[in-house]
């Protein structure tokens, strides 16, 4: 039985195989030129990281076999993202899941795209939008198919049941506390759940305080900038998925209200600071959110009222 790792590469290398022969399949039906995108990307890339292509003469031919290699790793990398996530509780129903691996690669290929400055989406006709996103859908069908049919042993040991609406809930609030203060996302279930070292939860307890120490220094980025909102945002959703895993709950919901949450903490806390600021010492201001983070943080991971694991000896009756 394969692990999550094999099972990964298995699905992603599938996966990527389905959406080449689509591709292959568009260009033999409608006889359009086939793509030097993800070429172009590999080259601007370079050229922004102030490399240049390795090796004399036949630039294209180079390059262009350098974007196909960086497309299998794509395909690869989600495949083997999209293994994890399933192994960690997260099980979408299957047309879902296959949507969701399905824009996963397509990111992935489009979004450095249009950040070099190599192509802008939104000046896409309607046939290159059908020809970006059929294959991936045929991509994303693929790797959750190989997902499902080959459960890890953990998988089967160890079924999942539906996620309460109390669970789902503590895992929106979650999100929100680590929309304030991103380190709550991972440090609240370490510090909330029986058994975690003593190392675990230093290292949450230092991260807590150094990310509250560090939000109140000017130098600090805005949240809202992409890659802090992107670390929050990834913070509700790993912090939504422990509260479910703990209690061996199916963590789709929870990851959905977990990563809204911390949209909605991360925008919603920005918007508190400018509006407090005119009134309020900004340091206060801060203050007061930390103080909100940290309490909507204990609500959410407070356990259960289902115990975490079944008592050993059967409770008499009644």
């Amino acid at each position: 039985m394969l692990g999550s790792l094999a099972r990964g590469l298995a699905a992603g290398a599938a996966g990527t195989t389905v959406l080449t022969a689509v591709t292959h399949l568009d260009v033999l039906l409608r006889g359009r030129p086939s793509s030097d995108l993800p070429g172009r990307v590999v080259e601007a890339a370079a050229a922004a990281a102030g490399q240049d292509l390795p090796g004399q003469g036949k630039r294209e031919q180079r390059r262009d076999a350098l974007g196909a290699l960086a497309g299998t790793a794509t395909g690869l990398g989600v495949g083997v993202l999209a293994s994890a996530a399933r192994s960690a509780g997260v099980r979408l129903p299957a047309p879902l899941g296959a949507a969701a691996a399905g824009a996963a690669a397509m990111a992935a290929a489009d979004v450095p795209a249009a950040l070099l400055g190599v192509s802008d989406p939104r000046a896409w006709s309607r046939e290159d939008w059908v020809a970006d996103v059929v294959p991936h859908l045929a991509y994303g069908a693929t790797v959750q198919t190989v997902l499902a049919a080959v459960p890890t042993r953990r998988e089967r040991r160890r079924p999942l049941t539906r996620a309460r609406a109390g669970l789902t809930a503590r895992a929106g609030l979650l999100g929100v506390a680590a929309g304030m203060r991103s380190s709550l996302g991972v440090a609240g279930p370490v510090l909330t759940t029986p058994g975690r070292g003593v190392l675990a939860r230093a290292g949450a307890l230092a991260a807590v305080a150094g990310e509250v120490v560090a939000d109140k220094q000017p130098e600090t980025p805005d949240r809202t900038v992409p890659q802090s909102a992107a670390a929050r945002l990834l913070a509700g959703g790993v912090g939504a998925t422990r509260l479910a895993a703990r209690e061996r709950a199916n963590g789709a919901l929870p990851l959905v209200a977990g990563v809204a949450g911390a949209a909605a903490g991360t925008w919603g806390g920005s918007a508190w600071r400018r509006a407090a600021g005119r009134w309020l010492d900004p340091r206060a201001a801060a203050l007061v959110e930390d103080g909100v983070a940290l309490l909507l943080a204990a609500a959410a991971c407070r356990p259960g009222r289902r115990p975490l694991v079944a008592p050993l000896i059967p409770l008499p009756r009644p």
